[in-house]
């Protein structure tokens, strides 16, 4: 157990004499599932192409409550989710450096392992922007952005508040209804991918989609795997710090234009983390892994460089 919490994850040793340690984080209604097609590029790029010296050392852990890790005691948040996966890198692991790389929430725990754990995670890959400045947007740009995203947000907000305030609730509906949770999980898949609309398929296969539905229903994770938010809210929210420092270790950032957390300029998310690789891409939503693996492969490869 890490800090009592049998951690469930993937590993792929890298090629090569010295893979790079690589962290990968899922989110919600995520699961690893989300990376069965970067996980082996990513730890054997000379197989498809690549160049063995590009290799990671690949380890994907479920979230605590998540899938085939246990649950917390009670609910915990993504800054207490990262000390347990930099304790399942270090203490566990033995690594005594290590990249860190995520999307939904495994982009607010790769922050928090950035900002709370800098002496191990020497860098952080981040394809959304979960974290928010307590001063707010400043600039013209950044105040278009404000108002867009809380429009954007009008439609979204249902399931996070109930998640988030009375998650019990819906686990006691959702926990005896596969259908239901089906509904639940692909409804974001769709909304949140970069497809027409009606057209999920285009993007997600009925295997994967249904690989990453039956992880929660076989693992009996609906419930525990929603704590997350009411986790966070008892943890402070979005606010990365009060005093307004930011994550100091070097940031790589893929904005695919179709996220459903819109992104906010540069200029703002320059005010949360040390950028040293941004990368705009063409088209692509949420869930970056399974929507473009070769593009996120390529954008985690090119930041890893200018990080080494």
């Amino acid at each position: 157990p890490v800090d009592g919490i049998d951690m469930h994850f993937i590993y792929e040793k890298g090629s090569g004499a010295n893979p790079v340690p690589l962290m990968i984080s899922h989110g919600w209604p995520g699961s690893v599932a989300e990376f069965y097609e970067i996980i082996e590029p990513l730890a054997h790029p000379e197989r498809f192409g690549g160049r063995e010296e590009d290799a990671f050392t690949v380890v994907a852990p479920s979230l605590p409550g998540f899938g085939f890790s246990t649950r917390p005691e009670r609910p915990i948040g993504p800054r207490k989710m990262a000390e347990v996966i930099n304790n399942l890198m270090t203490n566990t692991l033995g690594f005594d450096k290590y990249l860190a790389q995520g999307g939904d929430w495994g982009g607010a725990v790769c922050s928090w392992l950035g900002f709370d754990h800098a002496s191990a995670c020497s860098g952080i890959h981040i394809n959304v922007l979960t974290m928010r400045h307590p001063e707010g947007a400043k600039t013209p740009e950044e105040h278009a952005w404000e108002k867009k995203f809380a429009l954007d947000q009008v439609m979204q907000d249902g399931y996070r508040t109930q998640q988030a305030t009375r998650p019990q609730t819906l686990s006691y509906a959702m926990m005896d209804s596969p259908v239901g949770i089906a509904a639940w999980l692909i409804e974001k898949f769709h909304d949140w991918s970069d497809v027409e609309v009606g057209k999920i398929e285009d993007v997600h296969s009925k295997d994967s989609l249904l690989t990453n539905i039956m992880i929660y229903i076989t693992t009996k994770t609906f419930n525990t795997a929603s704590w997350i938010y009411y986790g966070r809210r008892e943890e402070g929210g979005r606010i990365l710090s009060p005093g307004g420092n930011r994550v100091e270790v070097p940031t790589g950032c893929a904005v695919f234009p179709k996220e459903m957390l819109r992104w906010p300029p540069r200029s703002y998310v320059e005010r949360l983390y040390n950028i040293q690789h941004w990368t705009e891409m063409e088209s692509g939503g949420h869930f970056a892994a399974m929507e473009r693996p070769q593009w996120l492969i390529d954008d985690i490869r090119s930041f890893a460089r200018k990080v080494k």
